[in-house]
């Protein structure tokens, strides 16, 4: 095969992954947000009344040491262990809130769970799961200060971002990163 040739394919198989690459942007781009402005959270933790306001994204990149203080306030507050948080739940929560015209607090009920945790509530409630993604970082609970629950679901289920559980009686909503599901 000539030396153009063997370009020219390389050529096509490269516009062929971006093409794909456009056309399933999940797949691509794991954050729910289209396009690159800076993103802002405010956060308090109704178990230890602790309060983040943070620009967590500058419009290109993730600002770790933001990113661990998100993670600190999400914490199991219970042991005092803090794990990292997958990005794309503080991005959903942001969005959430944009489409809601929501400038509040987020209450964070619950974020990462150690297993010990996770086995204590779960011996305690049949609504607590075995391999919850809380212990894994890729879950929260939470509600939005003067936004009624069900906007709350409604919106986390047209993100399709992963599994969305619906508490009234508790007060708030979860989401994960896990398969696409309701509850």
């Amino acid at each position: 095969m000539s030396e153009i040739n063997y370009k020219r394919r390389q050529l096509l198989v490269a516009g062929g992954f971006a093409l794909g690459a456009c056309l399933l942007p999940g797949v691509a781009f794991s954050s729910p947000f289209k396009g690159s402005n800076p993103r802002k959270i405010s956060l308090c933790n109704i178990h230890t009344n602790e309060d983040l306001e943070t620009l967590y994204f500058d419009g290109q990149d993730y600002i770790k040491q933001e990113l661990k203080r998100i993670n600190h306030i999400c914490r199991d507050f219970r042991r005092n262990e803090v794990a990292n948080m997958d990005r794309r739940l503080i991005d959903a929560i942001a969005q959430i809130q944009a489409g809601l015209g929501h400038k509040g607090q987020v209450r964070i009920i619950s974020g990462y769970r150690s297993p010990e945790t996770n086995k204590a509530l779960q011996s305690k409630s049949r609504k607590v799961a075995k391999k919850s993604y809380h212990m894994k970082g890729q879950a929260i609970d939470f509600n939005l200060e003067g936004v009624s629950l069900k906007r709350v679901r409604d919106a986390a289920l047209e993100l399709r971002l992963g599994g969305v559980g619906y508490y009234p009686k508790d007060g708030f909503v979860h989401i994960d990163t896990g398969p696409v599901r309701r509850w």
